[in-house]
């Protein structure tokens, strides 16, 4: 009985540990997207403050330099906006990615794709 009892009970054990492992790598996931948002929020911040600075006259050309990079970011993060509106998203944007890559484009922002020693472009997993 009681080895029928464990063979029985096996699947409902797996099926919980998978499903708490399921929810704690959704969690790490969750955690890096808010982090990589939280970096572009930083980033864009400090964009509006070079470009109220260069209104002023006030901006270095590396504050501007800097600055434009993010602009160009921010116009990345509204294209790929775009692509998560249409239906199937879930299969346009990687494959867009894949594509972009396979072109030499990088179509993700810079929070979103980390620099490894190598000087390569990854994106975050």
């Amino acid at each position: 009985m009681k080895i029928y009892r464990y063979i029985h009970k096996a699947p409902l054990r797996v099926y919980r540990i998978k499903r708490v492992s399921m929810r704690l790598q959704t969690k790490r996931c969750m955690l890096r997207l808010k982090l990589a948002l939280a970096q572009e929020k930083q980033e864009t911040k400090a964009m509006l403050i070079s470009y109220k600075n260069y209104t002023q006259g006030n901006a270095t050309k590396e504050e501007m330099k800097l600055a434009n990079e993010q602009f160009v970011d921010v116009l990345k993060g509204i294209g790929l906006g775009v692509f998560a509106i249409l239906p199937f998203a879930p299969i346009t944007i990687p494959l867009i990615v894949k594509l972009a890559r396979l072109v030499g484009v990088e179509v993700m922002p810079s929070a979103f794709v980390k620099v490894n020693n190598k000087k390569q472009k990854k994106i975050i997993d």
